[in-house]
């Protein structure tokens, strides 16, 4: 773990952090507000003391009571990845700014987070759905997704319908058995 680049971030960004800088082998992670977002990554690409040139991923989070943008970022400076969390986004509308001015492949990446968690990236100039159908009104990876059987949930439910196997509707006993000449 990198204990320079610990200490640069807390000295550069100290008064908009929102919790404490954690260290884990090759992994350092930094939470800050939803409103800091583009100045902190703006300072973390710019700055040669940082340069985190490359933006690995960014995903959307769904901890059950919040939401979270989680940024991955690369840079030759250090042996550390840095993990930036966008912390406590609102879960009825959750809203951060965008970073595509800085990574223009962010723009699929947030797609993804906003069509997979509801999270609105602002700036994002194509902000639509990337896997699910325009006129879909859920998001899959919420935690308050339900499923259309999951009134089969209980625990003396049994196997639900989704997870049985079923025999095409006009097959015959020939069919499913499957014959081979040994």
């Amino acid at each position: 773990m990198d204990r320079v680049l610990k200490r640069r971030l807390k000295e550069r960004f100290g008064d908009v952090l929102t919790g404490p800088i954690r260290q884990r082998h090759d992994e350092t992670e930094m939470r800050i507000a939803a409103r800091d977002v583009q100045d902190v990554m703006r300072a973390l690409h710019d700055d040669p003391t940082f340069d985190f040139r490359f933006l690995s991923d960014l995903a959307g989070v769904d901890t059950g009571s919040h939401m979270q943008a989680v940024y991955h970022l690369w840079s030759a400076t250090t042996a550390d990845w840095l993990r930036v969390v966008a912390d406590d986004l609102d879960r009825a509308r959750p809203r951060v700014p965008s970073v595509t001015f800085l990574w223009k492949g962010a723009e699929w990446m947030e797609r993804e987070a906003y069509d997979m968690f509801g999270i609105v990236f602002e700036g994002n100039r194509d902000l639509r759905r990337i896997y699910m159908p325009p006129d879909y009104e859920s998001f899959p990876l919420r935690k308050d997704f339900y499923l259309a059987d999951d009134a089969a949930r209980s625990p003396g439910a049994g196997v639900r319908h989704m997870e049985q196997s079923h025999a095409p509707h006009n097959a015959t006993a020939d069919a499913l058995v499957r014959k081979t000449n040994a």
